[in-house]
């Protein structure tokens, strides 16, 4: 498996002004993409972060498969991580971060009213790795666009504070991956769901992990979205792409089937997919 790696610089100067304006702030909101809980979130986050209130929010769960995220939920709300999930794209969050952002900070606002402090607005900072739907959470709290979107990863420079209909104020923050991935396994997961720009990973390593993890937990999906028999299942996971590639068309040029999974995954056409699975003790809770 060739190695991924990517690191603007961009993001490294993105790093240094969150923790500059780390002081301004009373929650962090820490956006990850549903299909890959793990892999989506910074292992730097607590470093960070500090010591700053943490909501984490679950996103793009139209695209994941909704007993991981279930199970995914549980699993962080028991490590003590308050978790909500959400699906920005067809959704509207505000109500429900308005109120566990208040549940979060309950003390700290009881203090503020104690002061005689009315009509608190409760300033959070947006963060996020590429393309995991940051912006459209956004403009979906503020009600109007305005966080540029696109479903490619680098697309915020810069930081920008939003206000919301109800006392919430957010600012938003590029989106930052860190500077090497310790498990390339991770790189090819964020490959696959958007977050890595293309060119810089090889589009066929990508598809056979995502090939060998559907015969292991959505069998469905090759034999029902990609219309794979019994005979071309006992095939190796290089040549099921090649059998693919000639089933769909495309000759021997296994890089367009190589896309074309990759592309259909994204957009949710191979059915609702969590390329990580939940600790099993919270499947079974």
């Amino acid at each position: 498996m060739a190695t991924i790696q990517w690191f603007p610089g961009h993001m490294a100067k993105a790093r240094r002004e969150i923790q500059e304006q780390l002081k301004l702030v009373d929650l962090v909101i820490e956006i990850c993409d549903a299909r890959i809980p793990e892999s989506s979130r910074n292992p730097m986050m607590n470093e960070i972060v500090q010591q700053k209130p943490h909501l984490l929010v679950l996103n793009k769960t139209d695209l994941a498969d909704p007993k991981q995220t279930k199970a995914w939920q549980q699993y962080y709300e028991a490590q003590g991580q308050p978790t909500i999930v959400t699906d920005a794209q067809h959704q509207n969050p505000l109500n429900l971060v308005q109120q566990k952002a208040n549940e979060i900070l309950k003390e700290k606002l009881a203090l503020r009213a104690q002061r005689g402090i009315k009509n608190m607005t409760i300033r959070a900072m947006c963060m996020g790795v590429p393309n995991s739907g940051k912006s459209t959470f956004l403009n979906r709290l503020v009600g109007k666009n305005v966080a540029v979107t696109g479903n490619r990863p680098g697309v915020t420079k810069n930081q920008n504070w939003l206000k919301t209909k109800q006392n919430l104020e957010i600012l938003d923050t590029p989106g930052i991956l860190w500077p090497k991935f310790d498990d390339q396994e991770i790189g090819v997961k964020l490959a696959l769901t958007g977050a890595i720009k293309e060119g810089l990973y090889h589009e066929d390593d990508v598809t056979l992990f995502a090939l060998d993890y559907f015969r292991n937990y959505y069998p469905q999906v090759l034999t029902e979205k990609l219309g794979v028999g019994p005979k071309q299942l006992e095939l190796s996971d290089p040549d099921l792409l090649l059998a693919l590639t000639k089933k769909f068309g495309f000759k021997d040029e296994y890089e367009r089937m190589a896309q074309k999974i990759i592309f259909d995954l994204r957009k949710g056409s191979l059915g609702r997919i969590t390329l990580e699975q939940a600790p099993v003790s919270a499947t079974e809770a």
